[in-house]
């Protein structure tokens, strides 16, 4: 983890001068979706502390804020660790994503609609396919799907989701295929943008349903067997 804790150091600048937890979880939140901070890492209270310059009382207030969220979870008498999913947790996941994002678009009023920063992150992962970057694909994905979330003009579901997609990337980071797990997504992203362009939020339901059900499989599958092995 050291490597990592000057690169830490240079977020401090992002605290300002009320160095607040909720600051600090944003920071630490964005490290640990970033793969930074790995699942079943343990986060030393002085290292983190001392890199982003907070005090031990603001550090532990943040880690108790990304517990809530599950991304952390505590062990007596251990410590901090960042949390590893089960699978059921990964299914749990996929259910509210298809509860939320389905609903989203289903909900979207008459064309058009505000479609650039969807199409942003369609371009965004082709650019990464393109360049062999296959975590920045998986990240680009996530950033499709926020976006894509987004379009309903939120801010509480824009929250409820930044969670859920922060948790999906824990899932992510245990996979040791990345391209296997993001390339056939790219060319879908692509067709629900189509048709969000087209006005037709029918059919981008139907696809995005389609899409989050086949996504689940083989996020399970990989996970499933990753776990077995021992890789998380």
């Amino acid at each position: 983890m050291d490597e990592h804790l000057t690169s830490l150091s240079e977020d401090r600048a992002l605290l300002g001068r009320t160095s607040t937890a909720e600051r600090v979880s944003d920071i630490l939140r964005s490290r640990i979706a970033e793969g930074f901070f790995p699942p079943g890492t343990r986060l030393s209270e002085d290292s983190i502390g001392g890199a982003l310059g907070v005090s031990r009382n603001t550090l532990r207030e943040a880690f108790r804020l990304l517990t809530h969220e599950r991304l952390l979870v505590h062990e007596l008498n251990r410590g901090v660790f960042v949390r590893v999913l089960t699978v059921e947790d990964v299914e749990d996941i996929y259910r509210t994503r298809g509860l939320v994002e389905c609903a989203v678009v289903r909900g979207l009023g008459a064309p058009p609609y505000r479609l650039d920063a969807l199409s942003e992150a369609v371009e965004e992962g082709q650019r990464a396919a393109r360049e062999g970057d296959w975590k920045s694909v998986g990240t680009a994905n996530i950033h499709f799907h926020r976006e894509l979330v987004a379009l309903a003009g939120s801010a509480r579901t824009d929250e409820l989701m930044r969670s859920v997609f922060a948790e999906l990337r824990l899932a992510f980071h245990v996979v040791d295929d990345p391209k296997r797990l993001h390339e056939p997504y790219l060319a879908r992203n692509r067709q629900i943008l189509q048709a969000l362009q087209e006005g037709d939020k029918n059919e981008a339901e139907k696809l995005l349903a389609v899409y989050l059900d086949d996504s689940l499989k083989r996020v399970v599958e990989v996970y499933r067997r990753r776990v077995s092995a021992g890789g998380a």
